[in-house]
């Protein structure tokens, strides 16, 4: 049975299952809800309002969740609310996802071009009835005669459309040539072009590139899909666990917005996705598993290991990107169930494996990974320091769009705040709440162990303690903005995570914060973030100024010298078979280093 839902003002309608609810139904019809907590009703922000057709009765999460005005005025929770008649459904802008910042930008770091995929100009003799050689044979031996490139092998996909090919184009066209295989067949002149993609948890950062120079033509970042799914990696594997089949939505989803982002990225240098002839694609062992379909329910169950951890080549239209016909997707080689192939290309971009004395690198997100440099020995360590720095499980907590505030000071009494846009104050990105965090505690409105104590701003609701940050009189009679006791919680836990994960490392090496030469920040979260606050709270070692270099996706950038360079590639798996991995649990003194991580400063 099937009900007709209207979500208005976006203007998206058609039917939903019974058995499915809004918020899938939503999903399904390319209403973007914000969902941080995978359906389980705990975040609170898939809140529509039922305008007109009968639901389910609320439940004791909308009940706990939703304010007495808001069930009287038909407010409901999305992910748990069933559909029960034709219905017409509001959706307010608080619950709708925004254009976010995405951070594609990092390191230019210089290679000489050895491209995986070369392009031949061939030109061949039509057939006649003195040459009745075969399109395909007649095609191998110009390619040979021409270009002394002999036992070729011709990809089935380029080889359908080979024939009528020829003809079209005067018996003149280009081959797109990798590693003794056509994979694909073009007008000439052309140029070989390159994808490649930086599969994060929460963004994806892609970028189209000239194979022959090098040269990165267009670039664009865009939300993951899969978030609707569940803000964390944990979050969707156990949605997978549950429901398998959701696994090949998941995968679906991203293959969409890749699909999506190539074409636009191709639109803006007047090409074709089908130019693009070789891929590259980097993300944490789960982005990776779930994008290639492969079993995840070990990545979450102790030992914690990877289906696969080696280099892969797979045959793009086996995962569905539109691209060549031919063409392969490479992926970078994983470390460990919680260590991949990003923190690999990370690794490859900032060229640690060359570097000298003691580097410490961090490409800080949901899950943040961290390696230390010793005089040529590297050690790694992932840190689920969760998605608290991106505004989740915060109370007014948001993803870097416009309106978020993301830098803050508190000058007596007086908070000073700068937004994104400079538009009118909606909630705290991630560089924000880390200011937040640090500034309260500088002026004594948070001690070491995160409580909250008295000052002008601070007021209890509910029983609990709150920070004013932007009040209702200043927001002109809209809900103030504020960071709860409960946030400080929550951040601690984060930077806790972080800074242990840093701890460890320097344990297992021998070593002490005041050996660091050097730390490398990477990552979207990490290049927006000040440092000094982020020293203040206690997430990253208090050392000189001078000794931070932020990088911006350095993880994209090794993904761009991996599609380009064969030798880079070859770095990138000496890399991974180098890096040593200590998980974070088993260290001797993982819990008190964790406990003493919590306190702030």
């Amino acid at each position: 049975m099937e009900h007709h839902i209207d979500f208005e003002p976006v203007g998206r309608r058609g039917h939903c299952p019974a058995d499915q609810t809004l918020l899938d139904c939503a999903r399904d019809l390319g209403v973007d809800l914000v969902n941080l907590c995978g359906g389980a009703g705990s975040c609170g922000r898939c809140k529509v309002q039922l305008l007109a057709g009968t639901a389910s009765e609320l439940n004791s999460v909308e009940r706990t969740t939703l304010s007495s005005d808001e069930i009287a005025e038909g407010y409901r929770l999305a992910c748990q609310a069933y559909p029960l008649s034709d219905a017409r459904v509001r959706v307010p802008p608080d619950s709708l996802t925004t254009p976010q910042r995405t951070q594609v930008d990092g390191l230019e770091v210089r290679v000489r071009p050895e491209p995986p995929v070369r392009a031949f100009r061939v030109r061949l003799e039509p057939p006649s009835l003195e040459d009745l050689r075969a399109d395909a044979e007649r095609l191998l031996a110009a390619l040979e005669d021409q270009h002394d490139v002999a036992g070729c092998t011709i990809d089935l996909a380029v080889l359908r459309d080979l024939s009528p090919q020829l003809r079209e184009r005067s018996w003149e066209v280009g081959l797109m040539v990798r590693d003794k295989e056509i994979v694909g067949l073009t007008a000439w002149p052309s140029r070989p072009l390159g994808l490649a993609v930086d599969l994060g948890t929460t963004k994806i950062a892609a970028y189209l590139v000239d194979l022959e120079s090098g040269e990165t033509l267009a670039s664009r970042g865009i939300m993951n899909p899969q978030i609707a799914y569940g803000e964390d990696l944990i979050a969707r594997i156990e949605r997978v666990m549950t429901t398998p089949a959701e696994a090949d939505r998941m995968q679906a989803l991203v293959v969409d917005a890749l699909n999506e982002a190539a074409a636009s990225l191709c639109a803006e240098v007047d090409a074709a996705p089908a130019e693009i002839v070789e891929a590259v694609l980097v993300g944490n062992t789960a982005m990776h598993h779930l994008f290639l379909r492969l079993p995840v329910e070990q990545l979450a169950l102790s030992p914690y290991v990877p289906a696969v951890g080696a280099a892969l080549d797979v045959k793009a239209r086996q995962l569905g990107l539109c691209i060549a016909p031919g063409a392969y997707v490479h992926l970078l080689p994983n470390i460990a169930g919680f260590v991949g192939a990003d923190h690999v290309a990370m690794l490859l971009a900032t060229e640690l494996r060359d570097a000298e004395g003691v580097v410490l690198a961090l490409d800080i997100g949901t899950n943040t990974e961290v390696c230390l440099f010793n005089h040529g020995k590297m050690t790694s360590v992932s840190c689920a320091s969760g998605p608290a720095f991106e505004g989740a499980h915060i109370t007014h907590g948001m993803r870097a769009a416009n309106g978020s505030i993301e830098n803050v000071r508190l000058v007596g009494d007086r908070i000073e705040f700068k937004t994104i846009g400079d538009d009118p104050p909606v909630g705290l990105c991630g560089s924000g709440i880390l200011d937040a965090l640090d500034q309260l505690y500088q002026a004594g409105v948070l001690d070491s162990k995160g409580r909250m104590g008295d000052h002008p701003r601070v007021r209890a609701t509910d029983g609990s303690r709150e920070f004013v940050l932007v009040s209702e009189e200043e927001q002109a009679g809209r809900p103030a903005i504020t960071i709860t006791q409960k946030d400080v919680r929550e951040l601690q836990l984060a930077k806790g995570a972080i800074h242990t994960g840093i701890q460890v490392l320097l344990e297992t090496n021998g070593l002490s914060e005041d050996d660091i030469d050097q730390v490398i920040i990477a990552g979207a979260f990490g290049t927006y973030i000040d440092v000094s606050s982020a020293m203040g709270i206690g997430m990253l070692p208090r050392l000189p100024l001078e000794r931070f270099r932020q990088v911006g996706n350095a993880a994209g950038t090794g993904a761009r010298l991996a599609l380009v360079s064969l030798s880079k590639r070859a770095e990138a798996q000496a890399i991974a078979g180098q890096v040593g991995y200590v998980e974070l649990a088993t260290a001797p003194s993982f819990m008190q280093i964790f406990a003493q991580s919590m306190y702030l400063g």
